[in-house]
């Protein structure tokens, strides 16, 4: 297809959009809404009474329009809903405050109002607007007031940034508190750090604070007075010092001695079999200890201890290098557990914050904001509303649509004049094309919307486009002006990925005297942000007259 074709048939498909008016009159037509105002002429800052009226049963929800839906007019007062009841059903009216302070004639738009399951649109209402007509021979001329400056109100961003940064400092905080701080060492950690000489030295210190010698526990005492000992030769001497009988244990240091391992005397040996052999038949009820006894032994095991630490080689220079060697590798370890913990704490926030989210917003939408989307780019930009075409055709868009020239005979210039304004392509995330066409001689022709319809459809499908559902209803803009809108679904291949995409379509279409102006608009069947973008869209369309 060459250009001249493609634009002749992107030409004729602009011919082919359409509205909805026909099922929301049906609506309107049971007498459930009305509306009315208390005037329709007004002068500038006057307000005027906008009326609702709503029969209902008693059990069925009805919303109100909110907000400034009433533009060009303003709101200034929306008054309590007046209830009164009729039978088994109720009339609800809720009446709202409008005003406009330029002159001019306006019109005040259809309003939505939803009625259990069901939307209703009102009749849109002229509106005059006159000047205030002052006689400056009677009314007084005052100076102008000085300029009064105002604190600027700006917006509250700052203050959901102030949060934000509250919580992840709290959040820092805690995990330094708790993980990352260099926390005080209790007693028994400090006692723990200490070497196992100071370490015996401390522990005999503390047993002769205890009173078990005052109480006669002399089987608790002595075993105490062991366990130090042995818990001093299993660190420095012989390693299963503690889990060895006494016979076991003096074994071994007898054979330490002989080995030339430990330079400890055969005295030292023999004092220490004579403590621990005395500690097994007290702690086993077979001998009885006198008080000073015990306390002979303590000083006994006191010296013991100061021999052995003596009787033990100086560690090497390797030694020392492994010992520093492994408490580098404790605090590594204890860093690439604060390092672990930290990282767990933190993918739990971050998850926990998604799922918070997901469970407000929707997973879909929330992937969405993260990984990015073309079409919630779209629908929360900043959008354009701007008129296209004289008669202008005014539109909101999220992207400002570009006008193309459209090739056209010489022999078709003298019969009409068209413009089109384009954004997107057929098969884009969406598209939207905006024509008027003004006819010069049409005679007592008129123009066929349903008509040019089928002519837009077989353009779409001489596009490439398969299988197209059609459905017809009437149009009715927010101003008033009424035409078709032609919507449903088609099938197309993609011409980069060649597969086949699904999409749906909308076009509205309208005609005054000699101008036929168009609105189409595409987008992907499956995208779950699209709706919302053609709704806003198709909802921003008005129409002027040319005169206008």
């Amino acid at each position: 297809m060459n250009m001249k074709t493609m634009m002749k048939s992107l030409r004729s498909s602009v011919f082919g959009l359409l509205p909805v008016f026909f099922f929301l009159f049906s609506l309107l037509s049971y007498s459930q809404v009305s509306t009315s105002i208390d005037s329709t002429k007004i002068k500038i800052g006057q307000q005027i009474t906008y009326k609702i009226e709503v029969e209902a049963k008693a059990n069925s929800l009805v919303v109100f329009p909110e907000g400034q839906t009433f533009s060009p007019l303003e709101m200034i007062e929306s008054y309590a809903i007046d209830t009164v009841k009729k039978n088994d059903k109720y009339n609800l009216i809720k009446k709202y405050g409008l005003t406009q302070f330029d002159s001019g004639k306006y019109t005040i738009p259809r309003q939505k109002i939803i009625i259990g399951d069901k939307t209703f649109f009102t009749d849109s209402l002229k509106v005059e607007v006159n000047n205030v007509v002052i006689d400056t021979t009677k009314q007084g001329l005052y100076d102008i007031k000085p300029i009064i400056e105002v604190k600027k109100q700006g917006s509250d961003w700052w203050k959901y940034l102030l949060i934000v940064l509250l919580i992840i400092g709290i959040i820092g905080f805690l995990m330094y508190w708790f993980i990352w701080r260099k926390k005080p060492l209790t007693e028994e950690e400090e006692i723990a750090l200490l070497p196992p000489y100071d370490r015996a030295k401390l522990a005999l210190k503390k047993l002769d604070e205890s009173h078990y010698l005052h109480t006669d526990s002399i089987k608790e005492y002595y075993s105490e007075l062991t366990f130090i000992i042995r818990k001093y030769l299993d660190e420095k001497v012989y390693d299963k010092a503690l889990e060895s009988t006494t016979d076991e244990l003096i074994s071994r240091l007898n054979l330490l001695k002989e080995g030339n391992q430990i330079e400890l005397s055969k005295q030292d040996i023999r004092n220490l079999e004579s403590i621990l052999k005395r500690a097994d038949l007290v702690k086993f009820a077979k001998s009885a200890v006198d008080v000073e006894l015990a306390k002979l032994d303590r000083n006994t095991i006191d010296i013991e201890i100061d021999n052995v630490k003596q009787a033990l080689p100086e560690p090497t220079e390797e030694e020392k290098l492994l010992d520093e060697q492994y408490r580098e590798s404790l605090e590594r370890k204890k860093k690439r557990k604060k390092i672990i913990i930290t990282v767990v704490i933190g993918v739990f926030l971050l998850m926990a914050t998604f799922v918070g989210f997901s469970i407000k917003y929707g997973f879909g939408y929330v992937k969405d904001i993260l990984i990015g989307h073309d079409s919630i780019e779209l629908l929360e930009g900043e959008w354009v509303t701007s008129e296209y075409g004289f008669p202008p055709v005014t539109i909101s868009t999220p992207i400002v649509l570009t006008r193309v020239e459209i090739p056209t005979p010489e022999e078709a210039k003298v019969q009409m004049s068209q413009t089109m304004f384009i954004y997107g392509t057929l098969l884009d995330v969406f598209s939207v094309v905006v024509n008027t066409t003004t006819y010069k001689n049409l005679g007592d022709n008129k123009i066929d919307l349903e008509k040019t319809s089928e002519i837009s459809l077989k353009a779409i499908e001489a596009q490439g486009a398969k299988d197209i559902l059609v459905f017809r209803e009437k149009f009715v803009t927010p101003n008033g002006a009424e035409g078709i809108k032609t919507y449903g679904s088609f099938k197309a291949e993609n011409a980069i990925s060649k597969k086949v995409q699904e999409c749906n379509y909308v076009m509205l279409l309208f005609t005054s005297e000699n101008v036929l102006q168009q609105v189409m608009v595409t987008y992907a069947k499956d995208d779950a942000y699209a709706d919302q973008i053609i709704e806003r869209i198709l909802n921003s369309v008005e129409l002027k007259k040319a005169e206008e």
